[in-house]
């Protein structure tokens, strides 16, 4: 059955991805779908107005006809408070939501009777996260150009060159996460020649990553004694850990912040899931640094924003044929794509049916096959 899919502009501080791509409004509408995207939204992505409309998109002024039309609305980041007034009961938010990193919008979302599909702990049958795993790949490989570029002297840091030169040593750079986000870092890391230590808790991960990434690259088992060592060491520290749907935890402690190099950064990927050290909190592109202990930190919670055009069209190739699911057949239909893919609907008919989720505010999550049959 035909669906109006909504896209609105995103407004969280400097984001300027946009959730499709002129490819994406072209299958949608080959679908017999119609797809209302907001006047600009395109606009920090380099596509223009009229590239939607040429691929069959219809250009609303504002939000208020995205959101009282659309069935199903794609949206990158979660929604703000300015848009909690908007989502109505039965629609379908499509969209980056982290909830355990926020109460507030988590009550919002039971509240409005939505149904909120999660991009970051939908699972393909693999056991994979196809939609989170592209904007990791960005960050990832982001977290090490930013690190370098912050332990410049003129950007607060140490004066430290990440490759090192002939005779003076390269940075050591710790890397807390062998999973996507890790992996990627350790890759660019090691390219520029720098010592890089990577832990995770998965033995068999990191034999994978001992396998694939180059003899510049050490892979240590996660243990807060080790971790304690090497963040001390460290110039560059990049908190990589990721629990699906659930709060990050804290593996570097302030008093471990206190015993680095004055001038070290730390680059918490993590943060949108509530960060893995402890000194840290969300900053943004605009103001995406601040100094703890002595540690230039930075924790931007939407890196890939800084890198739109590439990162929206990475993310329209994964997000696509779970959009059209949505807007062919609505949430029954979506979730008999398979248990991981329904593993995305976090809330529904104000419940919540993701355990990682729940846990995060001590409360109990609902069984979605019972609530879909």
């Amino acid at each position: 059955m035909p669906s109006i899919v909504g896209v609105p502009k995103e407004i969280k501080q400097d984001e300027d991805r946009v959730a499709i791509a002129p490819s994406g409004v072209h299958t949608l509408v080959e679908g017999g779908h119609t797809v209302l995207i907001e006047k600009g939204a395109g606009a920090g992505s380099g596509i223009t107005d009229g590239e939607f409309r040429h691929a069959g998109a219809e250009i609303v002024d504002g939000p208020s006809e995205i959101y009282e039309s659309a069935q199903v609305v794609a949206k990158v980041k979660e929604p703000l408070v300015e848009e909690y007034p908007r989502i109505r009961a039965g629609q379908i938010i499509f969209t980056f939501f982290h909830f355990a990193a926020s109460r507030e919008l988590t009550e919002a979302m039971i509240q409005s009777g939505a149904t909120c599909v999660a991009y970051e702990t939908l699972r393909d049958a693999q056991g994979k996260l196809p939609l989170l795993t592209p904007m990791s790949e960005v960050a990832g490989r982001m977290s090490v150009l930013e690190g370098a570029k912050y332990l410049e002297r003129p950007f607060g840091g140490r004066g430290v060159l990440i490759s090192g030169v002939p005779g003076v040593e390269p940075a050591k750079v710790v890397i807390l996460g062998g999973g996507v986000v890790g992996l990627n870092a350790a890759q660019i890391a090691a390219g520029v020649g720098a010592q890089v230590s990577i832990f995770d808790v998965n033995s068999e991960r990191l034999r994978y990553l001992h396998d694939v990434l180059p003899a510049n690259v050490t892979t240590l088992y996660s243990n807060p004694f080790v971790i304690r060592k090497k963040v001390q060491q460290a110039d560059l520290v990049i908190g990589a850990v990721l629990v699906p749907g659930a709060k990050a935890p804290i593996l570097v402690r302030r008093e471990d912040v206190k015993h680095m190099k004055d001038g070290s950064v730390i680059i918490d990927v993590a943060v949108d899931q509530g960060g893995c050290i402890e000194t840290c909190r969300p900053t943004t592109h605009s103001d995406p640094t601040f100094v703890e202990e002595g540690v230039l930190h930075y924790c931007v919670a939407n890196m890939p924003g800084a890198v739109a055009r590439t990162s929206t069209f990475a993310l329209t190739n994964a997000t696509l044929p779970y959009l059209v699911a949505l807007a062919g057949g609505g949430v029954k239909a979506f979730a008999a794509l398979g248990e991981g893919v329904a593993l995305g609907v976090n809330i529904h008919k104000g419940r919540i049916f993701h355990e990682g989720v729940a846990g995060a505010f001590g409360w109990q999550s609902s069984r979605l096959s019972e609530a879909l049959n």
